[in-house]
């Protein structure tokens, strides 16, 4: 797929015409990744951001003894790494890959050239930037208030917004990472994530299989996540 094409689907890049993608383009670079690979370390030197063309990226914290926190996963379409703009010019996370893919680069001296030729550019940036803020808010939010049974919904209907088949009012998901991950993101342990897998099936609301879910009232977990009914 031509990097114009990739650019499209971004929210960072959505609005601009031809000239302007091609200009964004000249300064792209492709930056294939295998799973497991580390496309860059906490604290190393932040000297670009990536938007996610295909596969997953996850962004990770690891202590000194080894214990990773999972603080986002990154999906096609989504940009990342953008405190090379910010801070103290290091990576705050690290950036592993969660299956096979590809990124965009964006070196930060080129890209700062187009924010300064182009104020769309600085105008989406922001945008980018308090999306991004208002999901890790809603994270802590959850992580500080929310039981891990309602977080846990919470995660299912947002990946069933995202990505989920629907038939005869019955969502069909498939879980966008391991269930040790999970854990991990929602801020808990495998054991504990079981029992609140186990306590949303025993309320009707779930069915589990695997990495499949099937969710029997969006509704109902949507109230049991905490959120309005639409």
């Amino acid at each position: 797929m031509d990097i114009r094409d990739i650019l499209r689907k971004s929210l960072l890049f959505s609005g601009l015409d031809e000239n302007h993608l091609a200009e964004v383009a000249v300064i792209a670079a492709r930056r294939p990744f295998a799973r497991g690979e580390t496309v860059f370390a906490e604290g190393e030197p932040a000297n670009g951001f990536y938007l996610l063309a295909q596969g997953s990226m996850k962004l990770c914290k690891v202590s000194p003894d080894g214990k990773e926190k999972v603080l986002h996963f990154v999906h096609p379409g989504e940009t990342f790494a953008e405190a090379a703009f910010f801070g103290d010019g290091k990576y705050p996370a690290e950036a592993r890959a969660v299956e096979k893919g590809e990124a965009i680069f964006f070196p930060r001296e080129g890209f700062m050239g187009l924010l300064e030729r182009n104020p769309r550019f600085s105008l989406n940036l922001i945008v980018s930037l308090s999306l991004m803020l208002r999901r890790f808010a809603r994270q802590i939010e959850e992580l500080t208030f929310a039981e891990v049974p309602a977080r846990l919904a919470a995660h299912l209907v947002e990946l069933a917004e995202r990505k989920s088949t629907s038939f005869q009012g019955t969502t069909y998901l498939d879980l966008d990472m391991k269930k040790g991950e999970l854990a991990s993101r929602l801020g808990t342990v495998s054991e504990t994530l079981s029992r609140s897998f186990r306590k949303l099936k025993e309320e009707g609301l779930i069915e589990v299989d695997g990495s499949r879910v099937v969710i029997f009232d969006m509704e109902k977990l949507k109230a049991a996540a905490g959120r309005r009914p639409a």
